[in-house]
């Protein structure tokens, strides 16, 4: 089997090696990286490697999956990347030169979501008023 890169658990435990390139992570026997803990889903996120990269994305799990301290639904992993799965964290190690990739890195999916997630206003810059404020500026010279 080839060797993809390796899961290592923040805080001690057996290092988790990467032996293909799709990898489904759960609390089910039948996941390819069994994590038995009572807080990850039974099918909690899938790992797929990409152009030398490693992909993760959460499968609808109940605690969430992070990178770097952030929530992700799919998200490219850097090497050193910190990968939470519920609570439990490790760090992803692996070389993408290795894994064939070359140029820059693939785009990372995660950050267009989180902006399509925002709404126009948002997105555009323009923050809206609350309703205490929503009339400020509307009636400024009945008040001399």
């Amino acid at each position: 089997m080839a060797d993809y890169g390796q899961l290592i658990p923040i805080g001690g435990g057996d290092t988790i090696y990467l032996k293909t390139e799709k990898l489904i992570i759960g609390r089910r026997e039948s996941c390819d990286i069994v994590l038995r803990f009572s807080n990850v889903s039974g099918q909690h996120a899938r790992l797929t490697l990409e152009q030398g990269y490693w992909f993760l994305k959460d499968l609808g799990s109940r605690n969430g999956t992070k990178v770097d301290g952030y929530r992700i639904s799919r998200k490219r992993l850097d090497p050193g990347a910190k990968i939470t799965f519920a609570k439990n964290a490790y760090t992803i190690d692996y070389s993408p030169e290795e894994l064939g990739a070359f140029g820059p890195p693939p785009p990372d999916d995660d950050h267009i979501e989180e902006v399509l997630r925002r709404g126009l206003l948002d997105r555009a810059g323009l923050d809206r008023r609350d309703d205490n404020d929503k009339y400020t500026n509307r009636d400024l010279a009945e008040d001399d």
